[in-house]
């Protein structure tokens, strides 16, 4: 199998499995391709209506050819764009797998032609339009059937569909209530807020330090939906952000800094059972701070560029991987809490407070499991199932599972003077620790 069918071929895989590759929907895309000699480039995947419009228009377009061969030689009709639809990706793949090594996908019969370079204008520039007229998610890809030529050029890339009422809609599809969705998770922490710090203000006598951090935790999750709710309301109407996706990346960064804190500090029982964090405690913020750091900027990166960038796929596997780091560090304080508050029962002699304590502590430690399994596996289980028409429905669950996590942890860490968890007697208490002795988490 050649080499351009192995790249086709990881590409369609992807792609069938649709949820692992976070493409940016970035409606609007300025992209350059600097002596790239990747035999296929996918830019763009977008979620059509009947009345779908794609535009690609390239400039100061160049090609050099592999060392031993002229510049002559080089075919400008096998180079190319062109849209495959999602029902075809198997057709594709079959196609190139049967075919002989000069098989080019620009010449398939199950791809839709946007823009070949033999079509170059005198200026080496040139602009075409395609309408699609068939509802389904296409992929735009750029194709080179001659290996090893080195291609540069700028592209510009609009993928729209058209409503009844002629105006253009950059959303794909699927994300076209976003803009709606995002606003209602804002109403939804607003009013969460708002209710916390009246909580606190109630309770002032025994606020602790960690409900301030919660609260700001809060704030920044609000302002990030908003700014999404902004970001996706302007991408729908002009194809472009209008600088909201600088604001949605700033606060999303401070959030998910906080969101971890939360976590680490809460699990260490920080405020709760000691005023102090201890070393080990302390090492683990300075790991996750700083990934979440790299994670962010890896997020903006994949957000910004797309695809078509050769790093892409790196950041998204530095994402994954930074990602999956952070969420194993923050059990360690919770293990460390549960096991010290397991030694201390047997030995200050207040059972019941240190098993509703440790009843506590062993439900966190299961919500928090529970929350980052759903949002990062099944979540993205969720994503490769539903049709490019349901797209919305993933950020849905996401989002409600995230209002669901905070309110519980929300809840059980309030600042009230006794909080009523599972209030037992002393006798039964040091029962059930004595059970705890035989189960090691």
């Amino acid at each position: 199998m050649g080499h351009f069918h192995k790249h086709l071929l990881l590409l369609l895989l992807l792609l069938l499995i649709n949820g692992l590759l976070p493409i940016a929907h970035s409606e609007i895309k300025k992209t350059r391709i600097e002596s790239d000699p990747r035999p296929i480039i996918l830019f763009e995947q977008f979620g059509y209506t009947h009345s779908g419009h794609v535009v690609v228009s390239v400039k100061g377009v160049s090609w050099k050819p592999p060392p031993r061969v002229q510049l002559s030689e080089i075919d400008p009709r096998l180079m190319g764009f062109f849209l495959i639809a999602a029902e075809m990706y198997p057709s594709v793949a079959n196609e190139s797998t049967h075919a002989d090594e000069r098989f080019c996908p620009l010449e398939s019969r199950f791809v839709e032609r946007v823009l070949v370079m033999e079509e170059l204008e005198v200026d080496s520039s040139c602009t075409r339009e395609v309408v699609v007229e068939r509802d389904d998610e296409y992929s735009l890809f750029f194709g080179s059937c001659q290996p090893g030529v080195e291609v540069s050029m700028d592209v510009r890339t609009e993928m729209y569909n058209v409503d009844a009422s002629g105006k253009r809609d950059y959303l794909p599809t699927g994300r076209a209530i976003m803009p709606q969705l995002y606003f209602f998770f804002f109403v939804a922490y607003l009013a969460f807020l708002f209710a916390w710090l009246y909580l606190c203000v109630k309770h002032r006598a025994t606020v602790d330090k960690i409900h301030g951090v919660m609260a700001a935790l809060l704030l920044f999750k609000a302002l990030k939906m908003v700014c999404a709710a902004e970001d996706t309301w302007y991408v729908e109407r002009t194809g472009t952000p209008h600088g909201w996706d600088v604001a949605f990346y700033v606060f999303g960064f401070f959030k998910g800094v906080l969101l971890f804190t939360v976590i680490v500090l809460i699990g260490t029982g920080w405020s709760f059972i000691k005023p102090y964090l201890q070393e080990r405690e302390k090492n683990v913020l300075m790991i996750v701070i700083p990934m979440q750091v790299i994670e962010n900027i890896a997020s903006a990166v994949i957000g910004e560029t797309g695809p078509a960038e050769r790093d892409w796929l790196t950041w998204n596997q530095i994402f994954l991987l930074v990602d999956v780091v952070c969420c194993c560090a923050v059990f360690f304080p919770i293990i460390w809490s549960i096991r010290n508050l397991r030694e201390a029962s047997k030995t200050d002699g207040k059972a019941a407070r240190n098993l509703q304590k440790l009843t506590l502590f062993k439900k966190f430690y299961m919500v928090v499991v529970g929350y980052l399994y759903f949002t990062r596996i099944v979540a993205s289980a969720l994503g490769a199932q539903l049709s490019y028409r349901l797209q919305w429905v993933v950020t849905a669950a996401v989002e409600a599972a995230s209002l669901a996590f905070y309110m519980f942890v929300f809840y059980n860490f309030q600042p009230v003077e006794k909080n009523p968890y599972l209030y037992i007697g002393e006798e039964a208490a040091a029962r059930v620790l004595e059970m705890e002795d035989i189960f090691e988490l």
